[in-house]
């Protein structure tokens, strides 16, 4: 995935020298973790989609810090020596390798016991500026994580490994090139509820039985957002929208969308004349009405291509922070938000 702007490996390898302490998640040999002065469970999420689930899954039993404040762009975040020690202090760490080069490689270094990569959950694609309809189906049914594993079986086997966040290299994470917005796809962002969950009973297994409840109570509304937008977007006019940020590929397959992105994965990257052409040549082909943008980018690109080919443009929003410009105070409210646009924009009968 491209990225914008990463930290210099020195600076960084500054930062986590005076930010590492030492750890005292890993004293002894139980896998149970220490517990802060609160009592509860001190457990760090890289950005949104991790701290939703480790907020919604954990509940009352765990006290969530984001290392991504509302309002900056996760791919931009350049960790302070203060984050750094969050991290090394953490009992549970919640991240999503490729998404954030300066966070991927503070954990690794950091050395947590109970951390998870949630790339490690679910079954990473590769997606490209263009992700055609036809694919929709291939996800149906799949196994999340390794074969023969399910979500949690893979967070029991991996979540408990030291370093593990510099260890994965069986093709779900950024080396393979694969999408990591796999949380705009309920059916995915599920499969790694259930393995957050296996990690937090794994840390805490005094308040296994509650964690496990939250997990099945997430996985089922989750299962309804999935019933939600299948039957929602089933019989639209057209199947195909444009979009400043290629975020929605495992959403497009999912569904039987055709996504075609003005820039890319990378929402800041700059399109060529020649994508711009074959762009307008496709929303008048294919009959797409909109052009959406997001809420962390700029629209200017966006209210060009539209102005240009007498385009609307709307918010499709990746969900990667929730702001006051957000159109919902969590995921479900702007994945239904999402949902609402889409269905204008498609046509839905």
């Amino acid at each position: 995935m491209n990225v914008r702007r990463l930290i210099p490996s020195t600076a960084l390898a500054g930062a986590v020298a005076l930010g590492l302490v030492s750890l005292t998640a890993c004293g002894g040999t139980s896998d149970a973790a220490d517990k802060g002065s609160d009592g509860k469970l001190d457990v760090v999420a890289s950005f949104y989609p991790m701290q939703f689930l480790a907020e919604r899954i954990g509940g009352g039993h765990v006290s969530v810090q984001s290392l991504t404040k509302p309002g900056v762009e996760p791919h931009d975040l350049e960790l302070k020596p203060r984050q750094i020690g969050e991290l090394s202090d953490a009992d549970v760490v919640l991240f999503l390798k490729g998404v954030q080069p300066a966070v991927d490689e503070a954990i690794a270094q950091a050395g947590v016991k109970h951390s998870v990569d949630a790339a490690s959950l679910t079954k990473l694609e590769d997606h490209g500026t263009s992700v055609g309809h036809d694919h929709g189906g291939e996800h149906e049914g799949e196994s999340a994580g390794h074969e023969g594993e399910s979500a949690e079986e893979h967070a029991e086997h991996e979540g408990g490994k030291e370093g593990h966040a510099d260890e994965h290299g069986d093709g779900h994470g950024s080396e393979a090139g694969g999408d990591p917005h796999i949380w705009l796809d309920p059916v995915k962002y599920a499969e790694v509820a259930q393995g957050v969950g296996a990690v937090l009973k794994k840390a805490d297994p005094d308040n296994a039985a509650d964690y496990q409840k939250n997990t099945d109570a997430l996985v089922k509304q989750l299962g309804e957002l999935d019933t939600a937008f299948a039957q929602g977007l089933k019989n639209t006019t057209t199947k195909t929208f444009i979009t400043t940020h290629s975020a929605f590929g495992y959403l497009a397959e999912r569904y039987h969308l055709d996504q075609e992105g003005i820039k890319g994965l990378d929402p800041e990257s700059e399109p060529s004349p020649a994508r711009i052409k074959e762009l307008q040549d496709k929303a008048r082909k294919e009959k797409a009405t909109t052009v959406f943008f997001e809420t962390l980018a700029s629209d200017r690109t966006a209210k060009t291509l539209a102005k240009d080919t007498g385009l609307k443009t709307d918010v499709l929003d990746p969900l990667e922070g929730i702001t006051d410009r957000s159109k919902g105070d969590d995921y479900f409210e702007v994945m239904q938000a999402n949902l609402a646009a889409l269905k204008t924009a498609l046509g839905a009968k």
